[in-house]
């Protein structure tokens, strides 16, 4: 039989992926300041690249956070 669908803390779990997922990005924002002149160009891609996603995932996460407050 399948769990009844609890969505009591959903707004919780949201909120600690927002926190996550940003301080994740300050992280690589803040390597990149410091090590910029250490690594290469495509590492410096890859991790502008990684933050551009992680910018959309806050974003989703967020929506998706109004969206539990409305119910």
């Amino acid at each position: 039989m399948a769990k009844p669908d609890n969505r009591a803390d959903n707004e919780v779990h949201l909120q600690q992926h927002i926190n996550h997922t940003f301080n994740n990005l300050r992280e690589a924002e803040d390597y990149l300041s410091v090590h910029t002149d250490q690594i290469t160009e495509d590492e410096k891609q890859a991790i502008k690249a990684k933050n551009d996603r992680r910018k959309d995932s806050i974003h989703s996460f967020i929506a998706e956070k109004k969206d539990e407050a409305q119910q």
